[in-house]
């Protein structure tokens, strides 16, 4: 059986649709900047890789918004979908959209408590209600909050739920913007973020030598699933197959990826078993390629411990060097890029690789895209807490 994709749709700092982002990709252009939603000035981390803001919206006004233009865009790819109501389900990846602290300061000070509909429109659930009602589907829905990898699983979730013909269609994906005061001050006290203040352009560097830290981004992503069948039926024009999915926990620690990278590993090798692939299918890897010290490194080991000779092999590139990292949202439109490039033959680069580190020995892209048949690709998505998520995209036939 299998499970196809018939619509894409996002939202980065590099393109407000499906066609303009892989456009910039590329084009080997960065979304990264000076931070403009806010005053940044006292903050050690004054950069990062902004979505535009419409008006004085807050974040959980700006997720809303994010979720609703990459649902649109993707639905009128794929066409009306023709289900019954309780035949469509939805899966999104999503965290809590956090109030502004000048907002919370004038709260305390007036005594004035947040109203419930404040509180339910930041709550992780809120973009996934939202979709369920623009779609009317009132089949499983389902909110997946597990940090970095959260739209990598709601993709793989939604590949298993039409697998056991639960729905005839999904719409799957995430969406995230933690672009503020309180996420910036805090991944900056982890020591997670870059701190390139002078040179934000060339600070999200994956796999170089000279990485320091990621680059905080927003954004979504969605993708309407079916089965092969239902798909063809209506008459929809397929863009690839979704056909395989690998998830598991590092169970170490919080922020840190093991250095052997045994949990990236597991989830790859089981994507693979899950597609009936072998490591030399693979054409392309998208690695999650957060350009922190420790990460990279560990997720090198795992695609080497997955892909045993055939690691060495496959070409590897890290999106993230342009778009910034898009957290809950970044497995979904990473999944939409690895789609590109499976249909256009063309791998897309990691800028900002001027010196590979020796200990992520792979066979990088960088600075410019280069033209490759790609049949199947691997997508990776790793979260803070250890979950761990890989999806493989194959060419559809």
């Amino acid at each position: 059986m299998k499970i196809v994709v018939t619509g894409m749709g996002m939202v980065t700092p590099v393109g407000d649709t499906v066609a303009a982002t892989w456009a910039s990709l590329l084009a080997a252009r960065s979304g990264v900047g000076p931070i403009g939603r806010f005053d940044a000035s006292t903050l050690p981390v004054r950069f990062a890789a902004e979505v535009a803001a419409q008006g004085d919206e807050d974040q959980a006004a700006l997720k809303l918004r994010l979720a609703r233009t990459a649902l649109d865009e993707a639905l009128a790819q794929s066409g009306a979908l023709p289900y019954l109501s309780e035949r469509i389900g939805v899966c999104l990846g999503s965290e809590a959209a956090r109030p502004e602290l000048s907002v919370i300061a004038q709260r305390l000070r007036s005594g004035t408590l947040p109203t419930l509909a404040e509180f339910e429109r930041g709550a992780p659930r809120a973009p996934t209600e939202l979709v369920a009602r623009r779609l009317g589907a009132s089949g499983p829905v389902s909110t997946v909050s597990t940090a970095c990898t959260s739209s990598s699983q709601a993709v793989g979730e939604g590949v298993l739920r039409l697998r056991r013909c639960e729905v005839d269609a999904m719409v799957v994906g995430g969406v995230d913007a933690l672009v503020d005061p309180m996420m910036v001050t805090g991944f900056s006290l982890l020591g997670a973020l870059s701190t390139r203040n002078d040179d934000p352009q060339a600070a999200s560097r994956p796999f170089d030598v000279s990485r320091d830290g990621f680059v905080l981004g927003e954004g979504a992503g969605m993708l309407v699933l079916e089965r092969e069948d239902g798909a063809r039926a209506r008459g929809a024009v397929i863009l690839a197959e979704l056909r395989g999915w690998g998830c598991s926990c590092n169970a170490y620690r919080i922020t840190d990826s093991p250095p052997d990278g045994r949990g990236a590993g597991q989830a790859m090798a089981a994507a693979l078993a899950d597609a009936g692939l072998a490591p030399t299918d693979i054409g392309y890897i998208n690695a999650h390629g957060t350009s922190t010290p420790m990460n990279d490194p560990s997720e090198t080991a795992g695609i080497h411990r997955a892909f045993g000779a055939a690691g060495s092999a496959v070409p590897v590139s890290s999106t993230k060097s342009m778009t910034g990292h898009l957290v809950a949202a970044c497995g979904a439109v990473e999944a939409i890029i690895s789609v590109l490039a499976v249909r256009e033959g063309i791998v897309p680069p990691t800028i900002n690789l001027d010196s590979p580190d020796p200990s992520c020995a792979l066979r990088h892209v960088p600075h410019a895209p280069q033209e490759h048949r790609v049949e199947h690709a691997l997508t990776n998505a790793f979260g803070f807490g250890g979950s761990n998520g890989s999806l493989v995209v194959s060419r559809y036939r």
